[in-house]
């Protein structure tokens, strides 16, 4: 789960990192109401979607406005507050559809020294542990810098239980360049983010900017979080912060029934059980030439309202040109898929090629259903001859 910036600082906040005063707006008259609050000096205007990028990004409508600018009175933050809201900002990672802002924060100025990057992300390798990264790359996409130059990333693996150690703070720090007082700034630092991080459940805490001011403080200029949503019931005082409107309308429905469903940009839509299976049947997909239009794992104990929902998710998706249904029935009975796919038809209907595959418990009489209806389909023996199928009845489509 992730959460706009303002949120991030907030939680920061509340844990003692160090970050500007600022104040959410949703109204062009409100970012002026903060910009007063503030002290009416220089101050920062940003959009807030859930995407980076947004200093370099673009909006659709005006595009030389961008989506963090810096403001020196009250009339300039009115201006790019109505710039902002309710327009579309263009990101690296928003992709070229963008995002539309609902809000802005309007943070204080500072005064800036050096900019680093900091962040945490869990080691899913062979450490298996929170890993923390730092950078005197900062203020510039840290992906880049992955790619082209990953010397200048710095890493130190930390113990949950105990979080970052002093002496892997001054590892950092000779890396990077800091003496002084502010060798005791970044210490309070990235201990208290390695703490924030384990207690929150998070998958990632990034900063970037992280600021050293010219008196040796360390601050956190941006704040990017992300949860497990897997440890989301430890947490409900994280699960408020959701903003629906961030997110896609159709993971949000199957998430909802209890489906785990993630949009792709292909043009074939899958229906499997199981993570794995779903995992190979998008890889078999591609490697005969397809695109999966999702990821789309029903359970091993989903009922036929649960698949339903499913078919009517994937069928809403204007992209879809076939549907391949993978099942390999253990605890899932393809018996209850097929009367899904069979209950689906009368419901919403198939214009589209429809490729089944069937293996595992009770598996004839699934294939008797299917087969004894009146409903097109495409039966398939073995993945790849579903997938060859699919792909095929895709293209055919498509032409």
């Amino acid at each position: 789960m992730k959460i706009h910036e303002f949120q991030a600082k907030e939680l920061f906040r509340q844990a003692g990192v160090a970050v500007l005063e600022g104040f959410v707006a949703k109204t062009a008259q409100e970012a002026g109401q903060a910009y007063d609050k503030l002290g009416g000096e220089v101050a920062v205007i940003k959009a807030q979607i859930h995407a980076g990028g947004r200093g370099k990004g673009t909006f659709k409508e005006n595009p030389s406005q961008h989506g963090v600018q810096l403001v020196r009175s009250r009339e300039e933050v009115v201006a790019a507050a109505e710039a902002m809201l309710g327009n579309t900002l263009v990101t690296i990672q928003t992709g070229p559809e963008g995002k539309v802002v609902n809000q802005v924060f309007v943070e204080a100025g500072c005064d800036i020294d050096r900019e680093l990057y900091l962040g945490i992300v869990m080691d899913r390798g062979d450490d298996k542990r929170p890993v923390m990264m730092a950078s005197n790359e900062g203020g510039v996409e840290i992906e880049k810098v992955a790619a082209e130059t990953p010397e200048k990333i710095f890493k130190e693996h930390f113990d949950p239980s105990v979080g970052i150690e002093s002496f892997q703070v001054r590892t950092f720090c000779k890396k990077l360049g800091i003496e002084g007082p502010a060798v005791r700034s970044m210490d309070k630092f990235m201990k208290t983010l390695s703490k924030v991080f384990v207690e929150k459940d998070c998958a990632i805490a990034e900063i970037n900017p992280l600021v050293l001011t010219k008196d040796g403080q360390v601050i956190a200029l941006d704040a990017k979080m992300s949860f497990d949503e897997n440890a989301m019931y430890r947490h409900p005082e994280l699960v408020e912060y959701r903003d629906l409107s961030e997110e896609d309308p159709s993971e949000i429905k199957a998430n909802e029934a209890g489906l785990s469903f993630v949009n792709l940009d292909g043009n074939i839509g899958c229906l499997v059980n199981g993570a794995g299976l779903a995992m190979s049947t998008m890889d078999i997909i591609k490697l005969h030439g397809g695109e999966p239009a999702n990821f789309l794992d029903v359970g091993g104990g989903a009922n036929v309202d649960q698949v339903t929902e499913a078919f009517n998710i994937i069928l809403e998706d204007k992209n879809v040109k076939a549907v391949l249904v993978n099942i390999f029935g253990g605890i899932m009975q393809c018996t209850t898929i097929a009367n899904a796919i069979l209950e689906a038809y009368e419901k919403v209907g198939f214009n589209i090629p429809l490729v089944v595959r069937l293996e595992g418990t009770e598996v004839e009489e699934g294939r008797k259903l299917l087969s004894e209806s009146k409903v097109d389909i495409i039966s398939a023996e073995g993945l790849t001859n579903a997938a060859k199928k699919v792909v095929e009845a895709a293209g055919a489509l498509t032409v």
